[in-house]
């Protein structure tokens, strides 16, 4: 098990340049150093995760930020194939998104997302909510280890 606070490596899963700039500025400003990684559509989130092409030297993330709307493979379909391998499985999963949607809440949880956190439209109230997540998934929760 990670020990709390220990330095890990995040996967954002995130296609709008805006909301990959906001997260990023939300981990330099309230992270102990935890490495961000970014990937832009479902393709390249899998690719990143399965080790494939220009990721083939990624690091098995310890946490996942995935986004619902993603062009190639949707935020549901990663996450699908996430919690269903089992080596992938174990890694967490935060929905983070736009939509606050019953029915993709529920289909989040019910493919066995982690948590499910909607996009505050204003910018401190979304860099908040980053930090809030990092803080939780990094002080109070246990990782297992890669």
């Amino acid at each position: 098990m990670r020990a709390p606070g220990r330095i890990i490596d995040v996967l954002l899963v995130e296609d709008d340049p805006g909301d990959e700039l906001i997260t990023r500025e939300a981990f330099e400003t309230h992270t102990l150093g935890n490495t961000l990684h970014v990937a832009r559509d479902g393709e390249e989130a899998l690719d990143f995760l399965y080790r494939r092409g220009a990721w083939d030297q990624a690091p098995r993330p310890d946490l996942i930020l995935l986004d619902l709307n993603l062009p190639k493979y949707n935020g549901r379909q990663v996450l699908e194939q996430i919690k269903t391998d089992p080596d992938l499985a174990a890694i967490p999963v935060v929905m983070l998104t736009t939509s606050s949607a019953e029915e993709d809440i529920l289909s989040s949880y019910r493919l066995h997302a982690n948590a499910f956190v909607t996009k505050p439209v204003d910018l401190d109230q979304f860099m908040d909510a980053i930090k809030q997540i990092d803080g939780f998934y990094i002080q109070v929760v246990q990782l297992p280890s890669n």
